[in-house]
Protein backbone atom coordinates (compact mmCIF):
# COMPACT_ATOMS: atom_id res chain seq x y z
CA UNK A 1 0.00 0.00 0.00
CA UNK A 2 1.49 3.56 -1.03
CA UNK A 3 2.24 5.97 2.16
CA UNK A 4 0.91 9.38 2.02
CA UNK A 5 2.95 11.84 1.97
CA UNK A 6 3.04 15.03 3.94
CA UNK A 7 4.31 18.63 3.91
CA UNK A 8 8.20 18.62 5.68
CA UNK A 9 7.55 20.99 8.39
CA UNK A 10 9.81 24.05 9.51
CA UNK A 11 10.21 24.42 13.40
CA UNK A 12 10.30 28.38 13.18
CA UNK A 13 9.22 31.25 11.13
CA UNK A 14 10.20 35.15 11.71
CA UNK A 15 9.37 38.19 9.75
CA UNK A 16 12.40 39.00 7.33
CA UNK A 17 11.23 42.37 5.62
CA UNK A 18 8.89 45.13 5.45
CA UNK A 19 7.80 47.56 3.26
CA UNK A 20 4.89 50.64 3.99
CA UNK A 21 3.52 53.68 1.56
CA UNK A 22 1.53 55.95 2.36
CA UNK A 23 -0.86 58.01 1.09
CA UNK A 24 0.12 60.84 -1.16
CA UNK A 25 -1.45 63.66 0.89
CA UNK A 26 -1.11 65.05 4.37
CA UNK A 27 -4.51 66.56 5.32
CA UNK A 28 -4.08 68.73 8.78
CA UNK A 29 -6.62 68.78 11.30
CA UNK A 30 -7.60 72.27 10.35
CA UNK A 31 -8.61 71.02 6.84
CA UNK A 32 -11.01 68.57 8.08
CA UNK A 33 -12.21 70.53 11.44
CA UNK A 34 -14.96 72.78 9.31
CA UNK A 35 -17.56 70.00 8.93
CA UNK A 36 -17.43 68.55 11.65
CA UNK A 37 -17.75 71.99 13.55
CA UNK A 38 -14.38 71.00 15.83
CA UNK A 39 -10.62 72.34 15.92
CA UNK A 40 -7.17 71.30 15.60
CA UNK A 41 -6.86 71.19 19.69
CA UNK A 42 -10.10 69.55 20.43
CA UNK A 43 -8.74 66.15 17.98
CA UNK A 44 -5.15 66.14 19.27
CA UNK A 45 -6.62 66.48 22.54
CA UNK A 46 -9.27 63.67 21.47
CA UNK A 47 -6.94 61.28 19.63
CA UNK A 48 -3.29 62.65 19.29
CA UNK A 49 -3.66 62.81 15.47
CA UNK A 50 -1.75 66.00 14.32
CA UNK A 51 -2.37 65.14 10.32
CA UNK A 52 -3.77 61.67 8.34
CA UNK A 53 -2.46 60.59 5.33
CA UNK A 54 -4.88 59.99 2.59
CA UNK A 55 -4.26 58.85 -0.59
CA UNK A 56 -4.74 61.04 -4.39
CA UNK A 57 -8.36 60.21 -6.47
CA UNK A 58 -6.16 58.21 -8.73
CA UNK A 59 -4.82 55.59 -6.21
CA UNK A 60 -6.51 52.95 -4.81
CA UNK A 61 -5.86 50.30 -2.10
CA UNK A 62 -4.43 48.04 -4.22
CA UNK A 63 -1.78 50.54 -5.64
CA UNK A 64 -0.54 51.30 -2.16
CA UNK A 65 -0.66 47.51 -1.64
CA UNK A 66 1.59 47.06 -4.49
CA UNK A 67 4.27 49.70 -3.82
CA UNK A 68 4.46 48.37 -0.17
CA UNK A 69 4.52 44.56 -1.14
CA UNK A 70 7.34 45.51 -3.78
CA UNK A 71 9.50 47.61 -1.12
CA UNK A 72 8.81 44.28 1.28
CA UNK A 73 10.45 42.08 -0.94
CA UNK A 74 13.40 44.25 -2.03
CA UNK A 75 14.26 44.39 1.31
CA UNK A 76 14.20 41.17 1.57
CA UNK A 77 15.95 40.11 -1.69
CA UNK A 78 13.02 38.46 -3.03
CA UNK A 79 11.18 38.55 -5.76
CA UNK A 80 7.30 37.99 -6.70
CA UNK A 81 8.09 34.14 -8.37
CA UNK A 82 9.73 33.15 -4.73
CA UNK A 83 6.40 33.84 -3.01
CA UNK A 84 4.19 31.04 -2.16
CA UNK A 85 1.07 32.46 -0.29
CA UNK A 86 -0.26 35.91 -0.33
CA UNK A 87 -2.51 37.19 2.38
CA UNK A 88 -4.24 40.82 2.11
CA UNK A 89 -6.39 42.16 4.78
CA UNK A 90 -8.82 45.06 3.99
CA UNK A 91 -12.43 46.33 4.21
CA UNK A 92 -11.77 48.90 1.38
CA UNK A 93 -11.63 46.42 -2.14
CA UNK A 94 -14.51 48.09 -3.68
CA UNK A 95 -15.25 44.60 -5.37
CA UNK A 96 -16.98 41.44 -3.63
CA UNK A 97 -15.05 39.24 -5.92
CA UNK A 98 -12.12 38.63 -7.27
CA UNK A 99 -9.40 39.16 -4.50
CA UNK A 100 -7.45 41.90 -4.18
CA UNK A 101 -4.76 39.06 -3.04
CA UNK A 102 -5.36 37.32 -6.44
CA UNK A 103 -4.73 40.78 -8.66
CA UNK A 104 -2.14 41.76 -6.35
CA UNK A 105 -0.31 38.30 -7.13
CA UNK A 106 -0.66 38.53 -10.59
CA UNK A 107 0.57 42.55 -10.43
CA UNK A 108 3.81 41.37 -8.30
CA UNK A 109 4.55 38.43 -10.81
CA UNK A 110 3.70 35.66 -7.88
CA UNK A 111 1.20 33.94 -9.81
CA UNK A 112 0.80 30.72 -9.01
CA UNK A 113 0.78 31.47 -5.72
CA UNK A 114 -2.22 30.87 -3.31
CA UNK A 115 -4.08 34.31 -2.83
CA UNK A 116 -6.89 35.52 -0.44
CA UNK A 117 -8.67 38.37 1.11
CA UNK A 118 -9.31 38.98 5.48
CA UNK A 119 -11.42 40.68 6.80
CA UNK A 120 -11.06 41.82 9.96
CA UNK A 121 -10.54 45.06 9.99
CA UNK A 122 -8.03 46.80 12.53
CA UNK A 123 -6.55 43.35 13.63
CA UNK A 124 -6.18 42.04 9.72
CA UNK A 125 -2.36 42.66 9.99
CA UNK A 126 -1.80 40.66 13.06
CA UNK A 127 -4.32 37.68 11.77
CA UNK A 128 -2.28 37.25 8.72
CA UNK A 129 1.22 36.99 10.73
CA UNK A 130 -0.62 34.57 12.86
CA UNK A 131 -1.39 32.57 9.20
CA UNK A 132 1.51 32.89 8.06
CA UNK A 133 3.86 32.01 10.86
CA UNK A 134 0.97 28.43 10.51
CA UNK A 135 1.40 28.14 7.20
CA UNK A 136 5.62 28.49 6.86
CA UNK A 137 6.11 26.26 9.94
CA UNK A 138 3.18 24.07 8.31
CA UNK A 139 5.43 23.47 5.27
CA UNK A 140 2.63 24.31 3.33
CA UNK A 141 4.43 27.99 2.37
CA UNK A 142 7.76 28.60 2.42
CA UNK A 143 7.44 32.23 2.06
CA UNK A 144 4.56 34.05 2.90
CA UNK A 145 3.83 37.90 2.14
CA UNK A 146 1.24 39.65 4.75
CA UNK A 147 -0.78 42.99 3.76
CA UNK A 148 -2.64 45.24 5.48
CA UNK A 149 -3.70 48.27 3.30
CA UNK A 150 -6.63 50.52 3.07
CA UNK A 151 -7.89 53.84 1.29
CA UNK A 152 -10.13 54.75 3.99
CA UNK A 153 -10.81 57.67 2.14
CA UNK A 154 -13.34 55.96 -0.05
CA UNK A 155 -15.82 55.20 3.10
CA UNK A 156 -15.41 58.36 4.94
CA UNK A 157 -18.78 61.13 5.78
CA UNK A 158 -16.78 64.31 6.41
CA UNK A 159 -19.44 65.37 8.73
CA UNK A 160 -19.10 62.17 10.87
CA UNK A 161 -17.63 63.23 14.47
CA UNK A 162 -17.45 59.62 15.60
CA UNK A 163 -14.49 58.20 13.49
CA UNK A 164 -14.18 59.87 10.09
CA UNK A 165 -11.92 62.51 11.00
CA UNK A 166 -9.67 59.95 12.62
CA UNK A 167 -9.20 57.72 9.72
CA UNK A 168 -6.26 57.59 6.66
CA UNK A 169 -5.19 55.88 3.74
CA UNK A 170 -1.87 53.34 3.77
CA UNK A 171 -0.27 50.03 3.34
CA UNK A 172 1.97 47.85 5.01
CA UNK A 173 3.50 44.26 3.81
CA UNK A 174 5.64 41.59 5.61
CA UNK A 175 7.52 38.62 4.31
CA UNK A 176 7.43 35.73 6.44
CA UNK A 177 9.60 32.88 6.41
CA UNK A 178 11.70 30.39 7.45
CA UNK A 179 14.00 30.76 10.20
CA UNK A 180 16.96 28.68 12.43
CA UNK A 181 15.52 30.73 15.49
CA UNK A 182 12.19 31.27 17.22
CA UNK A 183 10.76 34.70 15.53
CA UNK A 184 6.62 34.81 16.02
CA UNK A 185 5.03 33.82 19.08
CA UNK A 186 2.00 32.45 19.59
CA UNK A 187 -0.89 34.30 18.20
CA UNK A 188 -3.86 35.20 20.48
CA UNK A 189 -6.89 36.06 18.79
CA UNK A 190 -10.72 35.83 18.64
CA UNK A 191 -13.54 37.86 18.48
CA UNK A 192 -16.89 39.53 19.89
CA UNK A 193 -19.63 39.71 17.95
CA UNK A 194 -22.04 40.75 20.37
CA UNK A 195 -20.39 44.48 20.10
CA UNK A 196 -20.36 43.89 16.32
CA UNK A 197 -22.41 47.45 15.95
CA UNK A 198 -20.32 49.25 17.80
CA UNK A 199 -17.73 49.69 14.52
CA UNK A 200 -20.02 49.31 11.52
CA UNK A 201 -21.47 50.39 7.93
CA UNK A 202 -24.34 52.84 7.71
CA UNK A 203 -26.32 50.38 5.68
CA UNK A 204 -25.88 47.71 3.21
CA UNK A 205 -25.41 47.36 -0.29
CA UNK A 206 -28.55 45.65 -0.52
CA UNK A 207 -30.39 48.65 1.58
CA UNK A 208 -28.74 51.14 -0.81
CA UNK A 209 -29.71 48.66 -3.82
CA UNK A 210 -33.43 49.14 -2.59
CA UNK A 211 -33.06 52.81 -1.73
CA UNK A 212 -30.58 54.94 -3.44
CA UNK A 213 -31.34 58.00 -1.44
CA UNK A 214 -29.51 56.54 1.29
CA UNK A 215 -26.75 57.37 -0.05
CA UNK A 216 -22.64 55.76 -0.45
CA UNK A 217 -22.30 53.85 3.13
CA UNK A 218 -19.72 55.39 5.60
CA UNK A 219 -18.20 54.23 8.95
CA UNK A 220 -19.81 55.07 12.01
CA UNK A 221 -18.24 53.90 15.55
CA UNK A 222 -19.72 54.62 19.33
CA UNK A 223 -16.66 55.86 20.77
CA UNK A 224 -17.28 55.24 24.52
CA UNK A 225 -17.80 51.49 23.95
CA UNK A 226 -14.33 51.30 21.25
CA UNK A 227 -12.94 52.92 23.68
CA UNK A 228 -13.84 51.26 26.71
CA UNK A 229 -13.03 47.82 25.23
CA UNK A 230 -9.94 48.79 23.42
CA UNK A 231 -8.17 50.33 26.67
CA UNK A 232 -9.12 47.73 28.93
CA UNK A 233 -10.23 44.26 27.45
CA UNK A 234 -6.90 44.38 25.59
CA UNK A 235 -4.14 44.44 27.99
CA UNK A 236 -5.27 41.30 29.19
CA UNK A 237 -4.71 39.91 25.46
CA UNK A 238 -1.66 41.32 24.84
CA UNK A 239 -0.42 39.53 28.60
CA UNK A 240 -1.52 36.14 27.19
CA UNK A 241 0.49 36.67 24.01
CA UNK A 242 3.62 37.55 25.93
CA UNK A 243 2.97 34.56 28.41
CA UNK A 244 2.21 32.26 25.87
CA UNK A 245 5.66 33.34 24.22
CA UNK A 246 7.04 33.06 27.33
CA UNK A 247 8.25 36.39 28.03
CA UNK A 248 7.35 39.23 30.41
CA UNK A 249 6.56 42.84 29.87
CA UNK A 250 10.28 43.68 31.08
CA UNK A 251 11.43 41.37 27.64
CA UNK A 252 9.55 44.05 25.30
CA UNK A 253 11.83 46.33 23.50
CA UNK A 254 9.00 47.69 21.34
CA UNK A 255 5.47 47.66 21.56
CA UNK A 256 3.25 48.45 18.89
CA UNK A 257 -0.83 48.68 18.86
CA UNK A 258 -2.90 49.24 16.46
CA UNK A 259 -3.15 52.56 15.95
CA UNK A 260 -6.32 53.46 17.01
CA UNK A 261 -6.17 56.77 19.23
CA UNK A 262 -3.01 58.00 21.25
CA UNK A 263 -4.99 57.59 24.86
CA UNK A 264 -5.54 53.92 23.80
CA UNK A 265 -2.36 53.44 23.54
CA UNK A 266 -1.40 55.28 26.29
CA UNK A 267 -4.07 53.68 28.65
CA UNK A 268 -2.56 49.88 27.49
CA UNK A 269 0.86 50.85 28.13
CA UNK A 270 -0.35 51.62 31.54
CA UNK A 271 -2.35 48.37 32.20
CA UNK A 272 0.23 46.33 30.71
CA UNK A 273 2.81 47.71 32.92
CA UNK A 274 5.46 48.21 29.82
CA UNK A 275 8.81 49.72 31.39
CA UNK A 276 9.51 52.92 30.55
CA UNK A 277 12.42 52.00 28.32
CA UNK A 278 9.81 50.42 25.88
CA UNK A 279 9.43 52.08 22.15
CA UNK A 280 6.13 52.78 21.58
CA UNK A 281 4.81 53.29 17.85
CA UNK A 282 3.08 56.73 17.68
CA UNK A 283 2.35 56.79 13.87
CA UNK A 284 -1.12 57.85 14.67
CA UNK A 285 -0.27 61.41 15.06
CA UNK A 286 1.18 61.66 11.72
CA UNK A 287 -0.52 59.44 9.35
CA UNK A 288 -3.75 58.77 11.35
CA UNK A 289 -5.75 55.51 11.92
CA UNK A 290 -5.23 53.03 8.94
CA UNK A 291 -6.85 50.13 10.29
CA UNK A 292 -5.07 47.25 9.08
CA UNK A 293 -2.41 48.75 7.21
CA UNK A 294 -1.65 50.81 10.78
CA UNK A 295 0.46 47.71 12.66
CA UNK A 296 3.00 47.43 9.85
CA UNK A 297 2.97 51.22 8.80
CA UNK A 298 4.12 52.12 12.31
CA UNK A 299 7.08 49.19 12.27
CA UNK A 300 8.23 50.57 9.51
CA UNK A 301 8.78 54.05 10.88
CA UNK A 302 10.55 52.92 13.98
CA UNK A 303 13.00 50.60 12.56
CA UNK A 304 13.31 53.21 9.54
CA UNK A 305 13.76 55.99 12.11
CA UNK A 306 16.10 53.78 14.32
CA UNK A 307 13.76 53.99 17.15
CA UNK A 308 13.99 50.47 16.87
CA UNK A 309 16.68 47.96 15.49
CA UNK A 310 16.12 44.46 13.85
CA UNK A 311 16.32 41.55 16.46
CA UNK A 312 14.22 43.53 19.29
CA UNK A 313 11.33 42.03 20.70
CA UNK A 314 7.99 43.21 19.93
CA UNK A 315 4.44 43.22 21.08
CA UNK A 316 2.33 44.03 18.32
CA UNK A 317 -1.63 43.90 19.02
CA UNK A 318 -4.59 44.77 16.51
CA UNK A 319 -8.13 45.16 17.83
CA UNK A 320 -11.22 46.74 15.95
CA UNK A 321 -14.34 46.09 14.16
CA UNK A 322 -15.90 42.77 14.38
CA UNK A 323 -15.17 43.43 17.17
CA UNK A 324 -12.04 40.98 16.40
CA UNK A 325 -8.08 40.88 18.21
CA UNK A 326 -5.23 39.52 17.99
CA UNK A 327 -1.93 39.99 18.99
CA UNK A 328 1.82 38.21 18.99
CA UNK A 329 5.23 38.91 20.24
CA UNK A 330 7.43 39.19 17.45
CA UNK A 331 11.21 39.68 16.28
CA UNK A 332 11.46 42.47 14.35
CA UNK A 333 12.90 42.50 10.55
Amino acid sequence: MTELQQAQTTQFSRILAIGAERGELVVTNDDIAGPIDSSDEWIRQRTGIVTRRRAAEGTDMLDLAEAASKKALDAAGLTGADIDAIILSTITHMHMTPSAAAILADRLGATPAAAYDVSAACAGYAYGIGQADALVRSGLARHVLVIGAEKLSEIIDPTDRSISFLLGDGAGAAIVGPSDTPGIGPTVWGSDGSKATAIRQTHSWTELREDPELGWPTLRQDGQTVFKWASFQMAPIAEKAMAEAGVTAQDIKVFIPHQANMRIIDQMKKQLGLPDTVVIARDIAETGNTSAASIPLAADRLLSEGQAQSGDLALQIGFGAGLVYAAQVVVLP
